[in-house]
């Protein structure tokens, strides 16, 4: 059990129920980890099997401080801002490297732990997730920047009225007896209290008066035979420090014909390899398929285009 392996992952549900054989634990919002040791330094890994451990000095040296020899264990790093998860906070850190920049920045990460996939050599994989839970919380000395992901048992729907009367994202029901499974699975439920997901930028148009960069992100989503299908344009949510990084970005994937499978008829429109995939917060779907209100919240580096399709109940 050494190096990246897939993750399990959460479906998105509309059905908010309590039942005692669920667990609820808040919903992260940051950059999901995978922590893996196996008697020399820890390893950190993105969901797209990319190491980041230069990213997250400080994460890297609390693992190998107050966890074991051996280990794998999910969770996520996140940033707050005041008392809420930010993730455009933790965009200042997601892609630099160097103690210096890295101080610079001024941001604060924590990385909170909510599963074990392996421990001190033995798979933990096939147990039930209250055991997992129960071996994770006593396998590490957890301290600022390693925090345990708590839960509520049985009571679902108290504890998302509060996740959304705090401003949390929302939650997560867990199955209590589930293994851990790699892939999307219905043993694990999103409770959202706001609408957001990842797109694949598949173009951009270009900006007006004086605005720098670009004018909206043109955005898709995977569709299996049918390939990229077209989600609208976001337009809002950038300041000029990122309008300028992601043109530069972009104008490094042009390509002359659309990705879309579905027609764009948006005036200024350049095209781009779908390689970059950003988080967008929105109202809704409209009927025809298109974001209503979109704004962009970040750059989600830690997840693979490939892997990016609409959010169904």
């Amino acid at each position: 059990m050494t190096g990246f392996r897939p993750l399990m992952l959460a479906t998105l549900t509309e059905r908010r129920f309590s039942h005692a054989d669920w667990l609820f634990e808040r919903k992260l919002d940051g950059m999901r980890a995978l922590a893996v040791r196996d008697g020399n330094g820890p390893q950190l890994w993105s969901r797209n099997e990319r190491r980041i451990d230069e990213s997250f000095p400080e994460l890297v040296d609390a693992l190998g401080e107050l966890g074991g020899p051996r280990f794998a264990a999910d969770g996520e790093i996140v940033a707050f801002d005041g008392r809420l998860m930010s993730f455009a906070r933790l965009q200042g850190r997601m892609h630099l490297t160097g103690a210096d920049r890295i101080a610079a920045t001024g941001v604060d990460v924590f990385y909170y732990l909510f599963d074990l996939l392996s421990y001190d050599g033995d798979d933990l994989t096939r147990l039930p997730l209250r055991e997992r839970k129960r071996i994770l919380k006593g396998a590490f000395d957890f301290h600022d920047p390693l925090r345990y992901s708590a839960h509520r048992n049985a009571d679902g729907e108290d504890y998302y009225r509060l996740a959304c009367e705090r401003g949390w994202e929302g939650l997560i029901a867990k199955r209590a007896a589930s293994r851990y499974r790699p892939g999307r699975s219905k043993d694990w439920l999103k409770f959202k209290c706001v609408r957001h997901q990842e797109f694949v930028v598949g173009g951009f148009t270009d900006p007006q008066g004086s605005r720098a960069g670009f004018g909206a992100l043109l955005v898709g989503y995977h569709d299996g035979r049918a390939g990229l299908r077209y989600a609208g344009k976001v337009g809002t949510g950038y300041d000029e420090r990122t309008l300028r990084a992601l043109r530069g970005r972009m104008d490094a994937l042009a390509r002359d014909e659309s990705p879309f499978a579905d027609p764009v008829r948006e005036r200024g429109a350049h095209w781009i390899r779908p390689e970059l995939v950003v988080q967008v917060g929105f109202s809704e779907w409209t009927t025809d398929g298109m974001l209503r209100h979109p704004r962009y919240q970040g750059e989600r580096a830690d997840k693979p285009a490939a892997d990016v399709v609409r959010e169904t109940v």
